[in-house]
C-alpha cells in the first residue's frame, strides 16, 4: 500500500525541519507539506527540497501543487487545519492518509506499524500513543494519560499522527470544516466506521503550548473546551478560548 504523510503548516519555521529531516527518511511514498499562508520562514524551508519547482507558482488563493520531488510536494491553502488536511488528502492518490503535525516526529517503526494495523480488513485507520520531547515529571504523566484516554474513548487528537484508509476518508467526507476540534469531529465519525487502531507506538510531539501556558492552565483549558464542545457548544464560539502557540 502506498501511504502518504500530510503535514499542515504555519509560520513553524522552527519545528518544520526537524520534522520534515526526521520523516523523510521512514520511507514514506509521499510527504505533502500544506501551508496555510505563512509570514515566516516555512515556505522557504521546504522549497530546497522540492525539484523543478517555479517560485513564481507559489499562491496562497488556492490548494493546488506548487513544488514536486520524489518525496515531498508543496501545497498552498486557504488558512485552517482543517482546509489544509483536505486539500493535501484531495491531491494525494495514496492508500492510506496520516495526517503529522509540523512540532510531532513519527517512530522509526511508524510505516510497519500502520501496515500491520491495516492488514486487518476491519481496521479503517488509527492513531500512535504520544509523548512529549521533555518526557518527565508533569510532561510523563499528561502523556500517558492522553493515550489512555484516547484508547479508553476512541477519540484522538491531531498530535496522534491520525492515519485513515484514502477511501474511508472519502466515505467520512474528511475533516469537517472547523476551527478547532476538527481532529475530535473526524475520529468520532471514524470509530463508527469501523476498527479504529490504537497503535503502542509512541510519537513524540512539542511541549510548547504547555511551556507557554503553563500545565496547570493548560489542563483545564482543554478540559473544559472539550466539556464545552461535548455539550454542543459550537466549536466556532470555542477558537475565542483556545490560545494558538506558534
Amino acid at each position: 500500500m502506498k501511504i502518504a504523510v500530510i503535514i499542515p503548516t504555519l509560520n513553524e519555521e522552527q519545528a518544520l525541519p526537524d520534522t520534515l529531516q526526521r520523516t523523510t527518511v521512514l520511507a514514506f511514498d509521499d510527504i505533502i507539506v500544506v501551508d496555510g499562508g505563512s509570514s515566516d520562514r516555512t515556505i522557504e524551508i521546504v522549497k530546497p527540497l522540492c525539484v523543478n519547482r517555479d517560485p513564481s507558482s507559489v499562491s496562497s488563493d488556492a490548494a493546488s501543487p506548487t513544488h514536486h520531488a520524489s518525496r515531498i510536494t508543496l501545497l498552498t491553502s486557504s488558512k485552517g487545519r482543517a482546509r489544509q488536511m483536505n486539500a493535501g488528502a484531495s491531491a494525494s492518490q495514496a492508500d492510506v492518509l496520516l495526517f503529522l503535525h509540523a512540532d510531532t516526529s513519527l517512530p522509526d517503526e511508524a510505516r510497519h506499524a500502520i501496515e500491520q494495523a491495516l492488514d486487518d480488513p476491519a481496521c479503517v485507520g488509527g492513531r500512535f500513543d504520544v509523548r512529549f520531547e521533555h518526557d518527565a515529571g508533569l510532561a510523563w504523566l499528561i502523556a500517558r494519560l492522553i493515550s489512555v484516554r484516547s484508547r479508553w474513548s476512541g477519540i484522538a487528537t491531531g498530535d496522534q499522527a491520525l492515519f485513515v484508509r484514502r477511501e474511508v476518508f472519502a466515505k467520512l467526507g474528511g475533516f469537517a470544516d472547523l476551527p478547532i476540534m476538527e481532529d475530535v469531529d473526524f475520529t468520532r465519525r471514524l470509530k463508527r466506521a469501523g476498527l479504529v487502531a490504537p497503535l503502542l507506538s509512541q510519537v513524540v510531539t512539542s511541549y510548547r503550548r504547555w511551556d507557554r501556558h503553563g500545565t496547570l492552565r493548560t489542563i483545564a483549558l482543554m478540559w473544559a473546551l472539550r466539556l464545552l464542545y461535548w455539550l454542543g457548544v459550537h466549536p466556532n464560539r470555542l477558537k475565542a478560548l483556545y490560545a494558538s502557540v506558534r
